[in-house]
Formats: C-alpha cells, sequence, structure tokens
C-alpha cells in the first residue's frame, strides 16, 4: 500500500516532535560489523544499538531507560 504525501509529512511531524536523534561517528569498517551483529539477532542497526546504550546506561547508573 503506498503513502501518500500527507499521511508521511504527518508521520515526520509525530517523529520530529515526540523522538530526539542521536548521531554517531565511528571508525571506518566497524558499522559493516555491527550490522552484521544486528542482522544475526534478527534486528536493526537502531535496535541493536539502543539496546547496547540501554544495557550501558542501566549498568552505569543502576536506573532503567526506556529509548
Amino acid at each position: 500500500m503506498a503513502v501518500s504525501k500527507a499521511q508521511q509529512a504527518a508521520v515526520n511531524k509525530y517523529i520530529k516532535n515526540n523522538y530526539d536523534r542521536l548521531n554517531i561517528t565511528i571508525i571506518r569498517g566497524t558499522k559493516r560489523l555491527i550490522e552484521a551483529a544486528a542482522k544475526a539477532d534478527n534486528e536493526s542497526i537502531n535496535g541493536y544499538v539502543k539496546k547496547a546504550v540501554k544495557a550501558q546506561y542501566e549498568a552505569d547508573t543502576g536506573n532503567k531507560i526506556e529509548l
């Protein structure tokens, strides 16, 4: 099913108003390794990285975080 321009604009507006973006820079070639690990876990790269950040944050602070 095709998404209309209005529907895509509404989704983009929702994302802009409800989410923050976080960009990271990694050593060339590392992205390929992360992609492979995420695929092996049947996850998106975004989900894989969020899971890692969440685990590290909870280990460091003892607090749970929702990403």
